[in-house]
């Protein structure tokens, strides 16, 4: 048995090197959850690339294959890289993906169009004018069999443009994958997730007490209480938050480069106000309350509730009368034109109220 090599870093992700077809590790990685990548010439677990290693799965990988009589080595590095960095090398790998899928739907395509005059040929070869098969006549084996090659060109034809509109949409879905990963909406969305990520860790880090009930009857309060992390525990989670700080401030620098650049609008209760009309999943909503995080507007589904709108999710505002608002250093400016179709759709709305 050769001796295996486990190795984990965040630039590479986990990997294992010393495999060799027929060495009988691949059954056992596969039953382990790891692919094979032709790419990188080895095993691989999904989704290991800048992320914490997954301890359970590579110790349990380890041991099944020590137990299959293969010497395994573990070397783990699981210090994280600048997020800066990480989103560099995504860009770059999926610029380098959109290449090679622009490259194989060209190839499908020249495929295809080679199929289509093979077709052409074929069709050509047949007797003019839809002609029968003479049954008993010398020509009944020969027509047969270009009916049949006309057939099966078709066939071939229609399968090779199948598959090259396939690989060509899935090359222009690639073209977008970046674009729609740096989506103002997007951006906003990450970065209140990673806020809130981070609120958390710090949770963790000092310790916290807070009410989970409070009986009705008695006034009794359950409490969970929480100690402030300690040992490794605590060292892992002080590493989570650098890393998640990290992240926060890169995307924070992202969205102000949208909201400078002009991509990307900065809403907020200082700038909203009850009745003006939101912009909100295609249609405009009357503002009923301003929030510190939200807008209340009536349910987009009709009916007597109301929903919430957080300001990133926004996509236009005019005020009461239907008159565009532009958000210029933090101001608002009303545009004097109004919109007949806000207009119409904010009548409406007020009709039904």
């Amino acid at each position: 048995m050769s001796a295996l090599t486990i190795t984990h870093t965040h630039a590479e992700g986990t990997l294992i090197d010393g495999t060799t077809r027929g060495d009988g590790s691949a059954e056992i990685l596969k039953a382990q959850r790891w692919r094979w990548s032709r790419g990188l010439g080895s095993w691989y677990i999904p989704q290991s690339r800048d992320r914490r290693a997954k301890l359970a799965q590579i110790n349990s990988t380890a041991a099944a294959l020590r137990a299959a009589g293969f010497t395994v080595e573990v070397d783990i590095d699981d210090d994280y890289r600048p997020t800066a960095r990480v989103e560099a090398d995504k860009i770059a790998r999926q610029e380098a993906r959109v290449d090679a899928l622009d490259a194989k739907a060209d190839r499908k395509a020249g495929t295809a169009q080679a199929a289509w005059a093979a077709d052409e040929a074929a069709h050509a070869a047949l007797p003019e004018g839809g002609e029968p098969i003479k049954v008993g006549h010398h020509s009944e084996r020969r027509h047969r069999k270009a009916i049949e090659k006309s057939w099966n060109a078709l066939g071939k034809a229609v399968e090779a443009e199948r598959a090259a509109a396939t690989a060509r949409g899935r090359a222009d879905a690639a073209a977008k994958t970046t674009e729609a990963r740096y989506a103002p909406v997007t951006v906003a969305r990450r970065i209140a997730k990673l806020t809130a990520e981070l609120r958390r860790l710090e949770r963790g880090r000092d310790g916290y007490t807070r009410t989970l009930h409070t009986n009705a009857q008695t006034g009794h309060k359950y409490v969970e209480t929480r100690e402030a992390a300690t040992g490794d525990y605590r060292d892992r989670v002080l590493a989570e938050i650098d890393h998640t700080a990290d992240e926060i401030a890169y995307w924070e620098g992202v969205r102000a480069h949208q909201l400078a650049e002009g991509t990307a609008t900065a809403y907020s209760r200082e700038v909203l106000a009850v009745g003006d009309l939101v912009r909100y999943v295609g249609h405009f909503h009357r503002v009923l309350k301003v929030n510190a995080k939200s807008v209340t507007i009536g349910s987009i589904v009709g009916g007597s509730w109301t929903d919430r709108v957080p300001y990133s999710e926004i996509r236009g505002l005019r005020d009461a009368d239907g008159h565009v608002v532009r958000i210029v250093d933090g101001e608002r400016v009303i545009e004097t034109e109004a919109s007949t179709e806000t207009g119409t759709e904010a009548s409406a709305e007020t009709d039904a109220a």
